[in-house]
C-alpha cells in the first residue's frame, strides 16, 4: 500500500506543479496593463484598453500625446523585437552571436542603413520631426520608467535595452525600403548567368514580366549590347548574400472592391502582406489609435510610428512590394597603377574611407568583447560591395547604388496616412514615400477606390537588369521618375482595383521601372475570382485571402499527366496529376506530387549547364525563371531541355518529367511510404512558429508550435513560399490578414499569425494562431462602443 501512497502524492505534486506554473508563467513576463501611470512627457491623461486579444486601443486628446502612447505600448509588447531589429540592421548582432555573426554585421555596416538613417533625421522637416519624437519618447519613457517590466528576453539574451532616437525608427523605415528593392537579385542572377552561359543563352533566360492587363505586353526583357555588360568576368558568390540579406522580403496581395461590386453597397478593401512570419509574435504590431480627428486601428511595424495598413474613418489601404528597380549593382575598375584609386574612364579617383568598429562577443577577450576595424571602400555611385575579381579583366568590383540615399527630401508621407480624408489625399501622400516602393491599394469611405505606387525610381540610361559597366564620368541616372507619373489609377471601369507583386506599368510607359516583378499567377487567379461574382461579401474577400488555386499548375500539370500516364514506371503519378483540381490543399496528394517533380524537373532543366551550386542560386529565385520555363513546357522544346552531359543523346521534355518523377519519388518515400496516393500536402508544407528563446532543442515545440499543415503555395494566393533549396517548409505567408467594409463603422476583420506581445509565457504571444491556421473571421474593433464592450484591461496615462 505504500507505493500507492508514493504515487498518489508523486501524482498530486505534479498536479500541484502545473496549476502553479499553469497561473505563474503568464505573469512571469508580463507588464502593467490596469491602474495608472505618470509620465512627465504627455499634456492630457490618455487611455489604453486591451481587448480579450491584448490590442491596444488609445484615447488621446492630441496627436503628440497619441504618438507617445503608441510607443509607449508598442515598447511594452515589443521592445525586444525593436531592440533585435536594431542590432541587425545597425550590424550589431556579432555583440551577440561573436565571430559567427561577422560577415552580417560587416555586409549592413557596408550598406550603410544606420548612415542613410542619419542623414535623414539631419533634414527631416521640423513637423514631422516632432511627431517622430512623441513615438520616440514614449518608448523611451517605458524603458526609464518601467524598468521592472522589461521582457525576460532581455535578461536571457543578456542585452540592456538602447534608447530610441529619431533616426532609429527611420533606420526601421530604410531597412524596409531596403527589403524592398528586390531587383538586386535579378542583377546578381544576370551576372551569374552571362558568365556562365555566355551571352546568347543568356539571353534566352532573362525573365519574363507580363502585365495581364495589358494586351500589348509581351514581357520580354532586351538583352543589353555587349559593350554594356562585364562579359568574361569571374561570378563573386559573396554578392548573394547582400540579396539574402533582406529579411522582411516583402511580397503580398492587395485589392479593393467599388460599392457597384459590393453586396454591401460600401467600397470593400483586403490586405495580406507576405513576411516571414515565422519568429513570435510576427513582424505586425495591432492598435487602434484615436484622438480628435484621428479614428485608425490597423498595424505598423514595430519602431515606426502611425499605421501602416488597416483603416481609418475615411479610409482603408494596404501593400504589396511593386519592385521598382531603387538600387544597381556597377561594375567598377581599380587603377592598377595605384589601388587605393578607381577609374572612371583616364580618370583616377581616390576611393573613399568610411571608417567604423565591430564589437564582437569573445569570452576571451578583457570585458567580453573585442573590437575590430571596419575600412569601406567607397566610390562616387556607393559601397564596394565585393572583393577584388582576378578575371580576364582584372581588377574590378562590384559598388551598391541605394536610391533612397540620394532621393531623400524632409518630408515622408508615412503619418499622413492618419490624417488623409480620401483616395486623393491618400495618393498624394503615397507619392511622398521615396523610401520604398509599394503598391498601395486603398478606398475611401465615399466609395472610391484606388492604386498607387510609392518610391523614387531613377531614370537611367541604360536598364538594371544587369550590372552596369562604369566607363567614363558620365552619370548614369539622370534623374527620377516624376511622383504623379508613377503607376497608379483612381475609380478604374471594371470597379475593382488589385495587385500580387505583379507588373502594373504597362507597356507605354515611358521609363524602365524593373526587370523583377512577381510571375502572373496570382493575379490571374484574383482576376477569375473578382470575375466570378457580381457582388462580393466582405466573407468573399475573407476566403479569397486563403484560395488554394493555383494557375502555373493548371497550365503545366496536364502536359506531365500525359507523359506519366504514357510510361508504365509513373502511371500513378498521373492519375493522381490527372484527378486533381489544380487546388494546393494540404490534405491532397497533387499538390505534393506536383510540387515536388516540378522543382526536380527545374533542377534537370538547368543543373548541366550551371552546375549543382550555380543552379541554386538561379532556382532559389523563383520569380526570376518561373515564367520562362514555363514558356519552355508550353512550347514543349529548349535547347535547355537538352542535357549536355549526355554525349550523343538529346534529352527532350519528357525525359526530363520521367527522370524528375524518379527522383521526387526517392525522395518522398523514404519519409511519407511508397504509395503517392496516400502523400498529402501537408505531410511536408508546414509553418512552423518560433520561440526566439528557444529556436533549437528540445523545448523548441513547445513554446513555438511545431510544424504545422498548411495549404497553397508560392504560386497561389493563399501563399505559402518555401525555399527552392529547403523543400517544402514554409518561409514566407501572409503576415497579417484583414479585411475592411467602409460602411461597417463597428469592426474590421483581422487576424496575425501570432499575437499582439512579444514575450515568452505571455497569453497574447501565440493566442491568434489557431485562428490563423483555420481560417476563422476574427476582428479588431473600430468604434468606441465595441472597443467598451470588450475591454479586458484599462492602463490610464497620466502627465
Amino acid at each position: 500500500m505504500k507505493w500507492i501512497l508514493r504515487v498518489c502524492v508523486v501524482v498530486a505534486l505534479l498536479v500541484v506543479c502545473c496549476v502553479i506554473l499553469f497561473f505563474f508563467l503568464p505573469h512571469l513576463n508580463d507588464y502593467q496593463d490596469d491602474g495608472q501611470l505618470n509620465f512627465a512627457g504627455l499634456s492630457h491623461p490618455v487611455t489604453v484598453t486591451r481587448d480579450d486579444s491584448g490590442i491596444a486601443y488609445i484615447h488621446a486628446e492630441n496627436i503628440g500625446d497619441l504618438f507617445f502612447a503608441q510607443g509607449f505600448v508598442t515598447a511594452q509588447d515589443r521592445l525586444f523585437q525593436m531592440q533585435m531589429t536594431r542590432m541587425y540592421y545597425e550590424g550589431r548582432l556579432s555583440e551577440l552571436a561573436g565571430a559567427k555573426a561577422i560577415d552580417l554585421d560587416v555586409r549592413m555596416h557596408t550598406i550603410g542603413i544606420s548612415r542613410m538613417a542619419k542623414k535623414q533625421a539631419r533634414i527631416l522637416n521640423p513637423a514631422l520631426r516632432k511627431q517622430f519624437q512623441h513615438y520616440v519618447d514614449g518608448i523611451n519613457a517605458f524603458i526609464k520608467k518601467c524598468p521592472g517590466d522589461l521582457a525576460l528576453e532581455f535578461r536571457l539574451a543578456g542585452v540592456k535595452p538602447d534608447l530610441w532616437q529619431v533616426k532609429d525608427c527611420l533606420g526601421v523605415l530604410f531597412y524596409l525600403g531596403y527589403s524592398t528593392a528586390a531587383n538586386l537579385t535579378t542583377e546578381i542572377v544576370s551576372q551569374m548567368l552571362l558568365d556562365t552561359l555566355g551571352y546568347e543563352k543568356t539571353a534566352m533566360l532573362l525573365p519574363l514580366n507580363i502585365n495581364l492587363d495589358d494586351p500589348d505586353d509581351n514581357g520580354f526583357i532586351a538583352m543589353p549590347p555587349k559593350e554594356n555588360l562585364g562579359l568574361a568576368l569571374p561570378f563573386d558568390p559573396d554578392l548573394m548574400a547582400y540579396a539574402g540579406d533582406r529579411a522582411l522580403r516583402v511580397g503580398s496581395n492587395n485589392w479593393a472592391v467599388a460599392p457597384e461590386k459590393s453586396a454591401t453597397g460600401s467600397a470593400l478593401l483586403a490586405g495580406d502582406p507576405h513576411l516571414d512570419p515565422r519568429m513570435l509574435p510576427g513582424v505586425w504590431y495591432p492598435a487602434g489609435l484615436i484622438c480628435p480627428g484621428i479614428r485608425a486601428v490597423g498595424a505598423q511595424i514595430p519602431g515606426i510610428p502611425g499605421m501602416g495598413v488597416g483603416r481609418t474613418g475615411h479610409i482603408a489601404l494596404s501593400a504589396t512590394n511593386n519592385y521598382g528597380d531603387m538600387v544597381d549593382l556597377y561594375i567598377e575598375t581599380v587603377d592598377p597603377k595605384n589601388p587605393d584609386h578607381y577609374l572612371e574612364g583616364g580618370k583616377s579617383i581616390a576611393f573613399g574611407h568610411i571608417k567604423e568598429r565591430l564589437q564582437i562577443k569573445d569570452k576571451d577577450a578583457p570585458g567580453g568583447f573585442r573590437t575590430e576595424p571596419l575600412d569601406i571602400l567607397t566610390t562616387r555611385r556607393g559601397p564596394v560591395v565585393s572583393k577584388v575579381l582576378k578575371g580576364l579583366d582584372g581588377n574590378k568590383v562590384f559598388t551598391l547604388r541605394f536610391a533612397p540615399v540620394e532621393s531623400m527630401t524632409p518630408d515622408i508621407g508615412v503619418l499622413d496616412i492618419l490624417t488623409a480624408k480620401n483616395v486623393e489625399d491618400l495618393s498624394l501622400a503615397m507619392q511622398d514615400l521615396p523610401v520604398a516602393c509599394f503598391n498601395w491599394v486603398f478606398a475611401d469611405s465615399s466609395g472610391n477606390i484606388g492604386h498607387q505606387a510609392s518610391g523614387r525610381i531613377p531614370v537611367r540610361r541604360a536598364g538594371g537588369t544587369f550590372p552596369h559597366v562604369v566607363k567614363d564620368a558620365a552619370d548614369n541616372w539622370q534623374g527620377w521618375i516624376v511622383p504623379d507619373q508613377m503607376p497608379g489609377q483612381i475609380n478604374p471601369e471594371k470597379k475593382w482595383v488589385g495587385t500580387c507583386n505583379n507588373k502594373t506599368v504597362d507597356s507605354g510607359f515611358p521609363y524602365y521601372y524593373s526587370s523583377f516583378f512577381a510571375p502572373s499567377f496570382r493575379y490571374a487567379r484574383l482576376k477569375e475570382l473578382m470575375a466570378g461574382k457580381a457582388e462580393q461579401t466582405p466573407l468573399d474577400m475573407w476566403r479569397y485571402q486563403r484560395d488554394t488555386g493555383n494557375i502555373m499548375a493548371r497550365c503545366i500539370a496536364p502536359i506531365m499527366a500525359r507523359i506519366f500516364l504514357a510510361n508504365g514506371d509513373t502511371k500513378d503519378f498521373g492519375r493522381i496529376l490527372a484527378d486533381w483540381d489544380f487546388k494546393d490543399d494540404p490534405e491532397k496528394a497533387g499538390p505534393l506530387v506536383f510540387q515536388a517533380i516540378y522543382r526536380h524537373f527545374a533542377l534537370a532543366v538547368f543543373e548541366d549547364d550551371l552546375g549543382p551550386q550555380k543552379v541554386l542560386t538561379l532556382l532559389n529565385a523563383w520569380y526570376y525563371w518561373q515564367e520562362r520555363l514555363l514558356q519552355f513546357v508550353q512550347a514543349g522544346e529548349s535547347l535547355f531541355f537538352d542535357d549536355i552531359r549526355t554525349a550523343g543523346k538529346t534529352e527532350t521534355m519528357a525525359d526530363l518529367f520521367i527522370r524528375a518523377a524518379h527522383a521526387a519519388r526517392k525522395e518522398l518515400s523514404q519519409s511519407l511510404g511508397d504509395n503517392p496516393a496516400q502523400w498529402r500536402w501537408g505531410d511536408l508544407h508546414t509553418l512552423e512558429l518560433i520561440n526566439p528563446l528557444f529556436r533549437k532543442g528540445r523545448l523548441r515545440n513547445l513554446f513555438g508550435t511545431g510544424p504545422m499543415p498548411m495549404g497553397g503555395s508560392g504560386e497561389t494566393l493563399y501563399r505559402g513560399w518555401y525555399d527552392f533549396d529547403a523543400p517544402y517548409a514554409v518561409t514566407h505567408c501572409a503576415s497579417l490578414r484583414f479585411v475592411a467594409d467602409m460602411g461597417d463603422d463597428e469592426k474590421l476583420m483581422a487576424v496575425l499569425p501570432g499575437g499582439a506581445a512579444g514575450r515568452t509565457f505571455h497569453p497574447h504571444q501565440k493566442n491568434l494562431i489557431k485562428g490563423f491556421m483555420e481560417g476563422a473571421v476574427q476582428y479588431w474593433w473600430f468604434s468606441d462602443a465595441a472597443i467598451k464592450a470588450h475591454a479586458k484591461n484599462t492602463l490610464t496615462l497620466l502627465p
